[in-house]
């Protein structure tokens, strides 16, 4: 096996980590049943308003998801093909199968009913995971969801810190996703707003972390 080859092999793992861990945040994020995170408000509002619209046959909330991050991808191509690689792949196709795997092992958790306020902790907790794991994710350097990617480009290109303009970004995706007939419950606003500070927060913590693994493996 090449360097190169041995290089992106392990950042291909480090992403998978960061990813299962962003996604064990995110299943607890649905899990707490307050609402959904902001893109995916977004894709809500989306589907309602296209199936009020125009009938398309087999048009569902998951596949208008996988349409809206494709799009990004192509956008992306254009604007700067070096954000595109294997891991943006990885992310828009694993980040599901994650998911439905933690919510097989904690869902029953959830089953009997839980307090608000036990799922507002909860909640809280999935966004401060979902925000470390996407920053190890981010810095794998393999590759970003395409969803995470919207900030993560407009942050470069600005040059701004990336906890604001993940704020920003996630708060255009609730507000377009409210006007098109998307839901905003307690949960997408924590989300909105938790998220891209405790990012900006992990994002130099996961950066030296990954230097220091990949400076190791890669000797």
């Amino acid at each position: 096996m090449t360097n190169r080859l041995k290089e992106l092999f392990f950042r291909v793992i480090i992403l998978l980590v960061g990813l299962t861990i962003a996604h064990l945040g995110v299943t607890l994020f649905l899990l707490a049943d307050l609402g959904a995170d902001p893109f995916n408000v977004l894709i809500q509002g989306l589907f309602k308003t296209i199936s009020s619209a125009v009938s398309i046959p087999l048009l569902t909330h998951g596949r208008t998801h996988m349409a809206v991050c494709f799009i990004i991808i192509l956008v992306l191509l254009v604007v700067d093909k070096s954000y595109v690689r294997i891991g943006t792949i990885l992310c828009m196709f694993c980040g599901g199968p994650i998911i439905d795997v933690f919510n097989w092992l904690l869902g029953p958790l959830f089953e009997g009913g839980v307090s608000l306020p036990v799922r507002i902790i909860v909640n809280c907790l999935g966004c401060v995971i979902l925000a470390y794991g996407m920053t190890i994710v981010i810095k794998s350097e393999a590759g970003t969801g395409p969803n995470d990617l919207v900030a993560v480009v407009i942050s470069d290109k600005l040059r701004k810190k990336f906890g604001i303009i993940r704020v920003i970004v996630d708060a255009c995706f609730a507000v377009v996703g409210l006007v098109l007939g998307g839901t905003i419950g307690i949960g997408t606003v924590i989300c909105a707003f938790v998220v891209g500070p405790v990012a900006g927060i992990f994002m130099p913590v996961n950066e030296k972390m990954i230097k220091k693994i990949m400076g190791v493996v890669c000797r």
